[in-house]
């Protein structure tokens, strides 16, 4: 479904609120059509200016993996970053989660509650880069971690893996700033194919798949697993690991307020 057919979709959903203005104000006839016609364009305007910040949001945290991927491939002669995807939610899957979620359907309160909508997914050769890139972007100083959810140290009970991170970068427009928050993901290849699988078996059978599935799942997770530390062995034999990016566990800091998110054993750890 396209965008204008999800904003005919939050017109069905917010119609009950928007005739309540109507009624609010005693406008009846001509006059209240109009006063709802407004009231909807008005969500519509938001709706598309959102999104507008978000890809701008999007935008500006490319730049910065372009640029370090760039470097190290001309510095290094290598790179640990692989592919570099986005996405950002359409507005049918945007009012779906901000229904689904709860609470308020207005501009301040989705931004508030969904911190999804933008996200760019990377997509590195082992799983030391995953950790590397994310230190890299960590350490900009315009950039702000707010999250991380570590899913390769602890990996979901499906046997799902990756580094997930939600950043707030800030957009400089017009009139004013905005900081706008993407999801990051950060993923090693193999991570990526059994994700991709997960993802298409989920899209067929919904929440519950069938046992069998889901024990090959867990299988497989293990199996990619294991490829990722074999990989990790055999990249010591063709590039040794440059000694000021060697991590002997995971070092992903969160901010303080956010400390309790962490492992116990990496929340006596500072910010690099």
């Amino acid at each position: 479904m396209d965008d204008h057919a999800g904003l005919e979709d939050l017109t069905r959903r917010s119609l009950q609120e928007l005739l309540k203005v109507g009624h609010e104000l005693d406008l009846e006839g001509e006059e209240g059509a109009e006063a709802l016609t407004s009231q909807l364009r008005q969500v519509r305007d938001e709706f598309v200016q959102l999104r507008m910040h978000y890809q701008f949001g999007i935008d500006e945290v490319q730049t910065k993996v372009n640029i370090l991927r760039q470097e190290f491939e001309q510095v290094h002669d290598y790179s640990p970053i692989e592919h570099v995807r986005t996405r950002l939610k359409s507005v049918e899957s945007l009012v779906e989660k901000a229904v689904r979620t709860g609470g308020e359907m207005t501009i301040p309160a989705i931004r508030e509650r969904i911190h999804d909508i933008a996200g760019i997914r990377i997509t590195c050769s082992f799983v030391s880069d995953a950790y590397w890139i994310a230190d890299m972007l960590s350490r900009q100083p315009d950039l702000t971690v707010l999250k991380v959810k570590d899913y390769i140290d602890h990996p979901k009970p499906n046997g799902y893996r990756s580094l997930h991170l939600i950043v707030e970068v800030p957009v400089f427009l017009s009139e004013h700033t905005e900081k706008v928050p993407v999801e990051l993901q950060i993923r090693t290849i193999a991570m990526d194919f059994w994700a991709s699988v997960e993802h298409k078996l989920s899209y067929k059978y919904g929440q519950q798949l069938p046992p069998h599935l889901s024990a090959e799942l867990e299988d497989a997770a293990q199996a990619a697993s294991d490829l990722d530390q074999r990989m990790a062995r055999m990249r010591e034999e063709i590039r040794p690991m440059p000694r000021q990016h060697r991590r002997a566990a995971p070092l992903i800091a969160l901010p303080a307020r956010r400390t309790e998110d962490r492992p116990p054993e990496q929340r006596d750890q500072t910010r690099m």
